[in-house]
């Protein structure tokens, strides 16, 4: 597919036209040009239309685009020629194995001696009728060029690209002009150099602003990075999702993006969608920068700033210890009256099936401490009943074996986190959407907090923080959901479960298909163009990665 500028530049299939009118259409070209310029967002596919134009209106056989360095030199960029079909630098492919220009000699004086050097140096254009016979400047270098490729170089337009703050970024410099007979190499007319600075001053501004633009949106990028890290440095669990679910979201919007039928057949992205949704990937989760880090990283039910089941293990110690000094005194109390040693033989029997189910509940709460999918009824009650116990605490006073925070944490039917605490999670959606929602973003970065702020969302309206439904909610939005279920029931860096394998993982997501939680459509997509793959073979190990039965994914028809 050509290109804005290429389709500006097509040669219209006309008789040749009047001076007058020829230089009329090439001012019309120039001003089409520079509005193609300013469309560019790539960078090499700029300077290829830069130096296209300038051969286009100037009639040029041949040229090259240099950009000065902040080391002092021309870096060749593109090179073209049409004759010889000569194409290096920029998208073509093919590398320029040429030096760059040194503006100065080595001992420190301007290099005027070379004609590209000399207009990055003055400013001034240089316009050579013919390089062989041409005095004050150094064409060696094309004479050796044209002994190697059999190319006669001529005629020389070199104009100097200066932006608006009059700075010299690069040198434009034109070769061959078309004579006034077919295959006739002829000089550059003073209308040509007029058109050729107007364009490199174009391009010069053009190719600044979008060196700015760039530059903005790395540092831009470096802070959402910077961001990331900071939340990563506050807790290793979350750094990684932060990475991960933007390359997943990207994974399966592309995947829509190629759907040539279907429900998504008209979805599509243009490069900006793409940069913009990516953007939203980053920043999805950074929110949770306000999210207590006790909170993020509860990796057992009795864990705040430190495991609390330590604290009960040695509950447990003190009751087995007044177990065995009650057990003690009994049995001299016994003694003393002469009771028959099968009386004590009781005591210690009893004492024996006492400390067992000591040991055998304290085994038990380390069990309920690690958290789960769905704790049981019974394991409820019977955390319920050993709460019951009393024990002496280090005051000397009768006391609850559990207290009421404890009693309600180990009783947590599923993960580690308290309804209270969960709700804290959650909120990290709602800092999510404040935080991008008071930031002044540019037109085409507008829906990042709709992507981002979405990915809590169910298709059923019961998700949080607005309770959106489907018919709400962008594509882009419901691809981010499933990218962050799939990654966060991957992963393997979680503080509370080990990462699941991918058929597990792929149950899952499908009866969250099933349930109304995730968008449908985008779960056949991710399941049929393989999506799920792709990412593992990438982000889960080996021993996660099993083999695939899709016909017993829920929600899925092969």
């Amino acid at each position: 597919m050509s290109s804005p500028i290429e389709r500006v530049l097509d040669p219209v299939a006309a008789p040749a036209a009047a001076p007058a009118d020829n230089l009329v259409q090439r001012l019309e070209q120039l001003n089409s040009i520079g509005a193609s310029l300013s469309a560019e967002r790539d960078i090499n596919r700029l300077l290829e239309s830069i130096l296209t134009a300038a051969k286009v209106v100037t009639r040029a056989d041949g040229g090259t685009l240099y950009r000065v360095t902040e080391e002092g030199t021309l870096r060749f960029e593109i090179m073209r020629t049409t004759s010889l079909k000569f194409y290096l630098g920029g998208t073509s492919g093919n590398p320029i194995p040429f030096y760059p220009i040194q503006l100065r000699t080595p001992d420190g004086r301007p290099n005027h001696g070379m004609v590209a050097a000399y207009a990055a140096l003055t400013g001034k254009t240089v316009n050579v009728e013919d390089a062989y016979t041409e005095q004050g400047f150094d064409f060696s270098g094309t004479r050796n060029f044209d002994k190697k490729t059999g190319y006669r170089s001529k005629s020389f337009l070199t104009v100097p690209m200066k932006n608006h703050e009059n700075e010299i970024i690069g040198v434009l410099q034109l070769i061959n002009a078309e004579g006034a007979r077919p295959g006739e190499i002829g000089a550059f007319s003073p209308s040509d150099q007029r058109l050729a600075e107007s364009l490199a001053s174009q391009a010069a501004i053009a190719l600044t602003n979008r060196m700015l633009i760039n530059q903005l949106e790395v540092l831009f990028e470096s802070l959402i990075n910077m961001l990331n890290t900071a939340i990563d440095e506050k807790s290793p669990y979350t750094g990684g999702h932060c990475q991960r679910v933007p390359t997943l979201t990207m994974m399966l919007a592309e995947a829509a993006h190629e759907a040539a039928d279907g429900p998504l057949a008209e979805f599509r992205m243009s490069d900006r969608d793409r940069y913009e949704l990516k953007i939203a990937g980053l920043l999805h989760d950074c929110g949770k920068i306000t999210t207590p880090v006790h909170v993020v990283d509860k990796a057992t039910k009795l864990e705040t700033i430190y495991d609390r089941i330590h604290l009960v293990e040695t509950r447990f110690e003190v009751l087995k210890r007044d177990a065995e000094i009650a057990a003690l005194r009994e049995q001299a109390a016994l003694a003393a009256r002469g009771a028959p040693p099968a009386e004590r033989d009781a005591v210690a029997a009893r004492l024996h099936e006492r400390l067992r189910q000591l040991d055998d509940d304290r085994a038990f709460l380390r069990t309920c401490n690690i958290g789960g999918e769905a704790m049981r009824d019974a394991d409820t009650e019977r955390v319920q009943r050993i709460a019951q116990y009393r024990w002496t605490d280090p005051a000397g006073n009768d006391a609850a074996f559990l207290s009421d925070d404890e009693l309600k944490n180990l009783t947590i039917r599923a993960g580690t986190l308290t309804p209270e605490e969960r709700k804290i999670i959650n909120n990290h959606i709602v800092s999510t959407i404040n935080m991008l929602e008071a930031l002044p973003w540019p037109r085409h970065l507008k829906n990042v907090p709709e992507y981002a702020g979405g990915h809590h969302e169910r298709m059923d309206g019961k998700g949080y923080p607005k309770g959106l439904t489907r018919a709400q909610m962008s594509v882009q939005a419901r691809v981010m959901g499933i990218a962050d279920i799939f990654e966060a029931l991957s992963a393997k860096d979680r503080p509370y479960k080990k990462g699941k394998t991918l058929t597990e993982c792929l149950e899952i997501l499908g009866k969250f298909r099933l349930n109304g939680h995730i968008d449908p459509d985008l779960f056949e997509i991710f399941v049929r163009k393989k999506v799920y793959q792709r990412y593992a073979d990438e982000y889960m190990s080996k021993d996660q990665v099993d083999v695939v039965d899709e016909s017993k994914i829920p929600g899925f028809e092969r």
